[in-house]
């Protein structure tokens, strides 16, 4: 998860005028399609061979019945991804002692609602535990660490996960290697390590590497195509590419496709993991129109790509995204508002999965 900013443009729908409400913003009357009812994103997702998630975290405190309701609906959401629980800090905070309450209760809460779950992530700069990031353990030492984190972890959850972000958050900006600790005491070969200890704990799942801002051409996602084109000369177990698709509304280029596409052409599925576009309030009219058509840019710029397996959005409402914590005077990044009332977003991405023509090749 983490971070986002580039640019772009809008457009988008018609009739009936309905309330959209947001985090920290006045009520906007907007007229587009009437929020009548719930369209079913999965369904239209998985009618054209892809999939449509979303995350959740601390399932097991929330009390809101309107949200779980939604975010337990297999018709608009049939997969889904813990957002911390399966994390270094969470499942291993001291060495060699797993904990998995909290992991469990999030994969075992997605099937008892007939979803799938997806699994983030294993190795990841962040999120660490102090006795990792500043343990000062020798090469050898950190290997066998993480590959006896990724063994217990992915061990545990064997054959209950369809997919693994196994590394997470690879690169700066510019495309150079990101100084985490795995990188500056093992070198980059740390990926390599991981994904086969991935492979031997869950021969089944899908790994996946992924990172932010990688979604369109650039020096980040040049780094991410060169990666992956070494990992399978290499023989590393690589099965796809995660965008994580944190967006800024109107603030991005629209190479998508083209990116997405170029990774597919390897042989690797291709998925967006993390899927929001926040925008600075006061909201306006025009702000939620050119969210609406963002989302829609996104979401077929993956159905063009048969490879794009699926989307994920990052959480369901508004009232439960991560945006305004993290990026003050920013919100409203979802597809479902504070009242848990569909967005004109909602409606342009189940527009868009019901047009689409490219069939994907998804199967869980």
């Amino acid at each position: 998860m983490i971070f986002s900013n580039k640019k772009l443009a809008l457009s988008v729908l018609a009739t009936a005028a309905i309330q959209v409400q947001g985090v920290g913003a006045t009520n906007v009357t907007t007229t587009p399609r009437a929020a009548t009812g719930l369209r079913g994103l999965h369904d239209l997702a998985k009618a054209k061979g892809r999939y449509f998630g979303t995350a959740t975290d601390q399932l097991w405190t929330i009390t809101d019945s309107a949200y779980l309701a939604i975010t337990g609906n297999p018709n608009e959401f049939g997969v889904n991804t813990p957002g911390n629980q399966l994390k270094w800090d969470a499942t291993e905070g001291s060495r060699n002692v797993f904990t998995y309450t909290h992991g469990d209760y999030q994969v075992s809460w997605a099937k008892n609602h007939s979803q799938i779950s997806r699994a983030h992530t294993l190795v990841w700069y962040s999120q660490l535990p102090k006795w990792v990031s500043s343990g000062g353990f020798h090469n050898a030492t950190l290997i066998s660490i993480m590959q006896n984190h990724i063994a217990n972890v992915a061990g545990h959850y064997k054959g209950r996960v369809y997919a693994w972000d196994v590394v997470n958050e690879m690169f700066n900006e510019d495309g150079t290697w990101r100084t985490s600790v795995f990188y500056t005491t093992i070198g980059p070969y740390y990926i390599d390590i991981a994904l086969r200890a991935a492979h031997a704990a869950d021969p089944t799942a899908k790994l996946y590497l992924k990172d932010y801002n990688t979604d369109w051409m650039g020096s980040k996602s040049n780094a991410m195509y060169n990666l992956a084109l070494a990992l399978l000369a290499r023989g590393v177990p690589l099965h796809g590419i995660g965008f994580q698709c944190h967006l800024i509304t109107d603030s991005f280029p629209r190479t998508f496709q083209e990116n997405y596409q170029r990774f597919a052409n390897l042989g690797l599925d291709v998925a967006i993991t993390e899927l929001d576009i926040r925008y600075k309030l006061p909201q306006t009219a025009a702000l939620v129109t050119a969210q609406a058509e963002n989302y829609k840019y996104v979401v077929n710029a993956c159905l063009a790509v048969s490879r794009c397996v699926g989307i994920t959005v990052w959480d369901t409402s508004d009232d439960h995204s991560w945006i305004p914590s993290v990026f003050p005077g920013y919100s409203n990044a979802l597809l479902f508002d504070s009242n848990k009332n569909p967005k004109p977003a909602y409606y342009s991405v189940a527009d868009a999965l019901a047009a689409a023509t490219v069939r994907g090749n998804w199967s869980p």
